[in-house]
Formats: C-alpha cells, sequence, structure tokens
C-alpha cells in the first residue's frame, strides 16, 4: 500500500461563510493485489497520507483484497484507541475507496456495477460562488453552469449577511428563471438571521439553504426545517464521520436532505451505510464534493439526489485523473467499460504538487 499527498492552489483566493483558503491538499491511497493497482483519494491534510502509510499499511498486509467489509471493519477496530473521526475517518476513506477500485478491477467490472446500479446517470449540481468572487466573477461562473445545461447551481453566503441577499438577487438574474439555485452559509448564521434569511431568499426563489446554522446545533436545524417557506430544503451533513452522527441528525429531524461525503465518511461502505439510514427515514441523500470519487457509488446508491460539481475538486480531477466523468444534460454518464473507479491517476502532471 502506498499513499501520496499533493498540495494544489486555487486558481483564485476561495471563501466561504465561515473559513478562506487557497490551495487544496488531495490524499492518494494506491494498493496493489492480483496484478492490479486501486486508487481513493480524499481532501485531507497531509498527516491522512501519514496515517495511511505508518498505521494502516501495517494492518493490512496479506488481506484478501475481495473482503473489502471485512478490511474496512478491521481499519476501524485498530483505530479505537486513536477515535475514528477526522484525520483517521479520512485515511479509511481514501483506503477503502482504492480496495472497492481494486476488487472491481480484478473482477474487471466497472465500480457501479460491482456495487449494483439503480440509475445509469447521476444529476449534478454546479458549486462555487465564493464569497472571495466579485459580482462578475459570481455571475459569470453560475450563468457558465447554466449554459452547460447543469439545472441547478449553488453559491456561498453568510461572510457579509448585509450583502448576501443583493449577491443572491444578483446570481437569480444571471441564471434566469429556470435554474435552480442553492445557497451554503457553512454556519455563519444564527438561528434567527438564517430564519430571516430564509424568507427574504425564497423570494428569489432559492429552493436549498445548506448549514443555515452550525451543523452540531441539531435543535436550531431541527427548528429552521419546520420553519423555512415551504419550497425550500434544508441540508447538512458533509463533516459525518460516520453512522452514528447521521443517525442522530436524521432522529432528531435536522434535515430535508442529508449530505455525506465519501471523503470522510469511512469510504465506499461508510457512504453506502448512510445510503441505507436515508431510506429507512424516508430522506434524501447529496453526495458532497469530490465529484468524480462519487459517481459511481452515486449509481448504486438508491436515495441519491444528486452529486456537487465542486468547482475546485472538478479543476483538481481534470488535472491529475484521466477518466473523469462527462457531463451529459447536467449528469454525470459513466462508461461502464472501464474497470473499477474508471480513474487513473496521473503521476508525472502531479509531481509538481507533490509534498
Amino acid at each position: 500500500m502506498q499513499a501520496s499527498a499533493y498540495e494544489i492552489p486555487t486558481d483564485f483566493p476561495e471563501s466561504d461563510g465561515t473559513l478562506k483558503w487557497n490551495k487544496t491538499t488531495l490524499v492518494l491511497s494506491e494498493i496493489s493485489a492480483g496484478g492490479h493497482t486501486g486508487i481513493g483519494y480524499t481532501y485531507a491534510d497531509t498527516t491522512a497520507a501519514a496515517f495511511i502509510r505508518q498505521f494502516l499499511a501495517q494492518k493490512m498486509v496479506g488481506e484478501n483484497a475481495m473482503e473489502v467489509s471485512s478490511i474496512w471493519s478491521r481499519m476501524r477496530r485498530e483505530a479505537r484507541n486513536l477515535g475514528t473521526t477526522s484525520i483517521v475517518a479520512m485515511a479509511i476513506s481514501a483506503v477503502d475507496c482504492a480496495l472497492w477500485d481494486l476488487k472491481a478491477k480484478i473482477l474487471d467490472v466497472s465500480l457501479a456495477t460491482l456495487l449494483g446500479p439503480v440509475r445509469e446517470c447521476v444529476p449534478v449540481y454546479g458549486s462555487g460562488g465564493f464569497t472571495s468572487y466579485s459580482m462578475k466573477q459570481l455571475e459569470k461562473q453560475l450563468s457558465g453552469w447554466a449554459e452547460q445545461g447543469i439545472p441547478r447551481v449553488k453559491m456561498k453566503v453568510g461572510r457579509d449577511p448585509a450583502a448576501d441577499p443583493g449577491r443572491v438577487k444578483a446570481a437569480r438574474e444571471a441564471i434566469g428563471p429556470g435554474v435552480q439555485l442553492f445557497v451554503d452559509a457553512n454556519g455563519a448564521y444564527s438561528r434567527k438571521q438564517a430564519l430571516a434569511m430564509a424568507e427574504r431568499l425564497a423570494e428569489l426563489d432559492v429552493s436549498w439553504f445548506e448549514e443555515p446554522v452550525i451543523a452540531d446545533d441539531l435543535s436550531g436545524l431541527h427548528a429552521l426545517c419546520d420553519r423555512v417557506p415551504a419550497g425550500m430544503e434544508v441540508a447538512a451533513g458533509e463533516y459525518g464521520y460516520d453512522l452514528g452522527y447521521f443517525h442522530r441528525m436524521l432522529d432528531a429531524q435536522a434535515v430535508d436532505v442529508l449530505q455525506a461525503d465519501v471523503t470522510r465518511c469511512s469510504g465506499i461502505t461508510g457512504f453506502l451505510q448512510a445510503a441505507a439510514l436515508c431510506d429507512a427515514y424516508h430522506l434524501p441523500l447529496s453526495a458532497h464534493c469530490a465529484p468524480a470519487q462519487h459517481a459511481h457509488v452515486g449509481c448504486a446508491a438508491l436515495p441519491l439526489k444528486h452529486i456537487e460539481y465542486f468547482h475546485d475538486h472538478v479543476r483538481i480531477e481534470r488535472m491529475l485523473f484521466d477518466g473523469m466523468p462527462e457531463l451529459e444534460k447536467g449528469a454525470f454518464r459513466l462508461d461502464l467499460s472501464r474497470p473499477g473507479c474508471g480513474l487513473e491517476f496521473k503521476h508525472a502532471d502531479a509531481e509538481k504538487f507533490s509534498v
């Protein structure tokens, strides 16, 4: 097993309601068996790569590559005393995705075929609209996705609440009336701020309000679910590392749509568990970021609503991987003739970003 990390500068300074950043770190996991190599990745800190090399790799030599669920259980059990959230969960996520990719390659089938597809293509929504963008940049990015045929787009809000209605109004005018408009506050608002903002944004036909308050405020999210205008969905869950987190969120009736991230929630195995939980609660699931990593499992997750086509990750995945799924009418349509997840890492191109 190998793990490596790459720091890729953003194409423009980015920020949301609560954070600013100018680079993104991709951690790659590669696992070989039976003459094949499976790949998986997460967007995390470089310490995730070190954890894979120094801890997880020692536990997996000689394991049966076909027994992915068993290996997943062992990784989480072995990491018990270290905790199984945060960096540990993201490292396990990268390894689990690599194991599923490897198993599909050994069987010479696509990952979607191995998992059992329930749909032929996976809807996406364009995501970016950072608070660091000028109004012109915001309008150009969101209208560009609409022109590509993506029927739903998302922008960031929350850094300057007084300016948010004007920015959202400009976004609505740029994309026109036929495209769904989503907003993401990244937990920047208080409860009453969020409720007041929801009422104003409903006038601009905003249909998705992500993390209107901090995701750990389950009672606040529940109150907003009950009180935001009809036609607006409250979403959260991207910081979930395990099934317990998702269960608490759904049990509290804190969201209309649960989000899960295959690069954080302990991989494809964890993502499918979240999907099963959504099925039990009769709620839809949306995949957070890392679009290429979600494409195949998205075909197999029954309650999946859509995948986040996140600007920064789309740029990185196109830059560093061959086989990135192509968009067709606002959805990923997969090439099922390619074994595994269909991706090949471009080591030579990535070398300049290696850390």
